[in-house]
């Protein structure tokens, strides 16, 4: 479960999309309640902050729009509260460009 902290034209195909499908896993766990990944490391940076990952997520979507992709997913605006910005990280984000280097993967890092 990761939502990365690097502008999404950076990510190759697997990591936006994959990226957009934990993105709606943790809005789901934060206002839903879920309790599945509850505690995760990436989900609790995101708690009280709403608003920023409604921001996150509207970028990955003008990526994958600018890509082709056709989004179905639209998020409630209503519930985009909190903190716009983000300021914690799980792994900092010149930490992040390593992780994605290592991959092998198509990411322009």
């Amino acid at each position: 479960m990761r939502i990365w902290d690097l502008p999404p034209k950076k990510l190759c195909r697997a990591h936006l999309l994959g990226e957009h499908r934990e993105l709606h896993a943790i809005w789901s766990v934060i206002t839903k309640g879920k309790k599945g990944y509850a505690c995760h490391p990436e989900t609790l940076r995101w708690r009280g902050k709403l608003k920023a990952l409604y921001g996150r997520h509207e970028a990955l979507v003008r990526e994958m729009t600018g890509r082709g992709y056709r989004h179905r997913s639209p998020l409630p605006a209503w519930q985009a509260k909190g903190l716009g910005r983000q300021s914690v990280y799980v792994d900092w984000p010149k930490e992040q460009v390593r992780i994605l280097r290592s991959k092998g993967c198509d990411c322009h890092v």
